[in-house]
């Protein structure tokens, strides 16, 4: 049971049982004999409590009661450490599937309702097919009494069957159609609606990972201002889970807390007309509060005398659905200063799925210039270049910088004018952007090649190569003079030019 303060889980809460299962003698036997040495003898009395709230006869929820009546009947105190307690004995349950915990929140009451569905414990051969299991229950008791139990559990097949293995089964059973006839030709609607209406329809509840951090709804209507003009758009995104994925993908980018998204959520223009989130809006407003906060971070260690590192930490999170695989064919080489630090997969999985600010925080040891911020910045807002694009010119600029016999210098120009040759060549995609920088590193290849015979210039200590030599026209002495003959007819040829000039005027 993942519960980040003990504020959200009181005797004053309300809480209701789910099962869509009754308990068998063999169920009773494996709860006795299998699951109470693995959880404990409280454990299986609260799964038993939890199982009598419904009548044995029935099946569906139990009414809604507060959770005090489970602090009385199991004789805890409803203090901290009996919030405690009842947490770590639910939380064994649902480890070993006997239990799942579900949390909502309630607008008008301002609080959370619990949900406990219970599970049927597995049958003795899905038991012992599961390794975990079986493993955590060798832990506890020892290996042969396992194997005792499982003896116990298990009745043997007869001596015959065992001892003949020349026989050969036949299934001689007859399927439901051979016996009975259904009429097909008529519906009946009124049936299928009223089967409908009386069936329990229950909404799966999303399990949350124990590391991560993931942004709730919970938390930013419990923060957000009552009367604010934008609280009825606030409201909608408890089942917008698009809406709520967008917002998570700000959050994460430029690492606001949920006062923050609160504040940024009250702002004018967040929300459009119909109620959806204008993305831009929120995007600017987030990364004007983002470089805000980078600006008095800076000021703050400059008065105090510190040297703080802005590196990431780095999260063990479960692999989340939405985080995109590399192909090995587009891997782009891991560059000097990540050698130590990670492999090539590794690299490449964060130029394909994390934010441009992050990214660039992890090829500076201290803090990122701000020139370069603004540079992507622009380039984030104004091109509106995907991140992973963004991501992969940035690895072509820093590779720029570090290769070997190159001085080139990053600027803003420079840096705009390679987004806008992407922009024009529609790159759009991590690989096409990986091509990109692929057949740009060739054409510089074949241009350096190409002026292998010209002139260098050195400048400092490094020769540069200049425009090749170009040939010119020089007087050659050698010429033969130009006889009196050929000087007479030129001056007649300049008269006759001369006269006719004059004629035409």
């Amino acid at each position: 049971m993942h519960m980040k303060s003990l504020l959200h889980f009181t005797e004053n809460h309300r809480y209701c049982v789910y099962r869509d299962f009754c308990l068998s003698s063999l169920d009773s036997r494996m709860l006795s004999s299998i699951y109470q040495p693995m959880v404990g003898a409280f454990a299986i009395s609260l799964y038993q409590l939890l199982f009598q709230q419904i009548p044995i006869e029935k099946l569906g929820y139990s009414p809604l009661e507060q959770q005090r009546r489970l602090f009385l009947t199991l004789g805890l105190e409803p203090s901290e450490k009996g919030r405690k307690f009842l947490i770590e004995q639910a939380s064994r349950l649902e480890a070993v599937g006997l239990l799942q915990t579900c949390r909502m929140y309630m607008p008008e009451h301002e609080d959370y309702i619990y949900e406990y569905e219970l599970q049927q414990p597995l049958t003795p051969a899905e038991f012992f097919n599961t390794q975990h299991l079986t493993l955590l229950l060798r832990d506890k008791i020892g290996k042969f009494a396992v194997l005792a139990l499982r003896e116990e559990l298990w009745a043997r097949e007869p001596e015959e069957f065992s001892g003949s293995s020349s026989g050969h089964k036949e299934n001689i059973s007859l399927a439901f159609y051979d016996i009975f006839e259904l009429n097909t030709h008529v519906i009946d609607y009124e049936l299928e609606q009223a089967l409908s209406e009386v069936s329990t329809a229950r909404q799966p509840g999303v399990r949350l990972s124990e590391d991560e951090d993931t942004l709730n709804y919970a938390d930013i209507i419990l923060r957000f201002p009552k009367d604010s003009v934008n609280r009825a758009h606030v409201e909608k995104l408890r089942f917008n889970h698009d809406q709520m994925g967008i917002i998570q993908y700000v959050v994460n980018k430029y690492d606001l807390s949920v006062q923050d998204l609160c504040r940024l959520l009250d702002e004018d223009g967040v929300f459009d007309t119909d109620g959806s989130i204008a993305l831009d809006e929120l995007q600017r407003n987030a990364n004007l509060h983002f470089r805000q906060d980078k600006r008095r971070q800076e000021q703050r260690e400059v008065y105090a005398g510190k040297v703080v590192s802005f590196r990431q930490n780095e999260e063990a999170q479960d692999p989340a659905p939405l985080e995109h695989a590399v192909e090995m064919e587009y891997y782009v080489d891991v560059p000097v200063q990540f050698q130590s630090k990670c492999d090539i997969h590794q690299y490449n999985m964060m130029l394909r799925n994390e934010p441009y600010t992050k990214l660039l925080k992890t090829f500076f040891p201290g803090s990122v210039p701000d020139n370069f911020f603004d540079i992507f910045d622009k380039i984030d807002h104004s091109y509106k270049l995907p991140g992973e694009v963004i991501n992969i010119l940035i690895h072509y600029l820093m590779s720029l910088l570090t290769s070997s016999g190159n001085e080139q210098r990053i600027n803003r120009n420079f840096v705009e004018a390679i987004a806008s040759n992407m922009l024009l060549k529609q790159v759009n995609t991590y690989e096409k952007a990986v091509q990109y920088i692929r057949d740009q590193s060739k054409v510089k290849g074949k241009q350096a090649a190409a002026s292998g015979g010209g002139r260098t210039r050195t400048y400092g200590s490094k020769p540069v190569r200049m425009k090749p030599e170009i040939p010119i026209a020089q007087e050659n002495k050698s010429m033969d003079a130009v006889s009196e003959e050929e000087f007479e007819a030129m001056l007649r040829m300049a008269a006759e030019m001369q006269a006719s000039k004059k004629k035409g005027v």
